[in-house]
């Protein structure tokens, strides 16, 4: 009896499905298995958070705020006469925050005030920026705030020595020793 060639197409057909059926039974029992025998910890590592404004627990008084603001600008101690007088309009005025802002830029628009030019600041940003910190914080900063006010002053060609000083001094920190 001749084979013809529609019953060997048939036959590989039927081959085709059984060793198919046979892959599709037999691979996922053969496959990749769970080790059950290895367990992994993964710990991590405790690191310490602090912020470093947070270690000044005490308010800076109305005097010894006005005296350090001025201090700090201009080198030399406050007369006792212009200390009482902003002294007065700051417990008379209601928002703290307000005249606060309006005693430092005052001292920062008045002759005489001590701050580098911007051509100084631009020379050596990072040293601008840690005498900053040292100046108005009593600290040196950490990593990322030498790296972002050193980004903020190189990249804002408005940056000037006023500003950053005026942010400084009216920033919560400041406030605090």
């Amino acid at each position: 009896m001749k084979k013809n060639n529609s019953d060997i197409f048939i036959k590989n057909k039927i081959l085709r499905i059984v060793f198919g059926m046979f892959f599709l039974f037999i691979i996922p029992f053969t496959g990749c298995k769970k080790d059950t025998q290895k367990k992994y910890i993964y710990d991590v590592n405790s690191a310490p958070v602090a912020q470093a404004g947070v270690a000044k627990p005490n308010v800076k008084s109305t005097v010894e705020f006005i005296s350090i603001a001025y201090s700090d600008l201009f080198g030399t101690t406050i007369d006792q006469a212009k200390l009482t007088s902003l002294g007065t309009a700051y417990n008379a005025f209601g928002d703290k925050k307000l005249i606060e802002d309006l005693i430092i830029r005052n001292f920062l628009h008045t002759t005489g005030v001590s701050i580098p030019t911007t051509a100084s600041m631009n020379a050596n940003v990072p040293l601008f920026v840690t005498n900053t910190y040292k100046k108005f914080y009593n600290r040196v900063p950490n990593e990322f705030e030498l790296w972002q006010l050193t980004n903020l002053i190189r990249n804002d060609v408005s940056s000037t020595p006023e500003l950053v000083y005026y942010a400084f001094m009216t920033s919560n920190e400041y406030r605090y020793y």
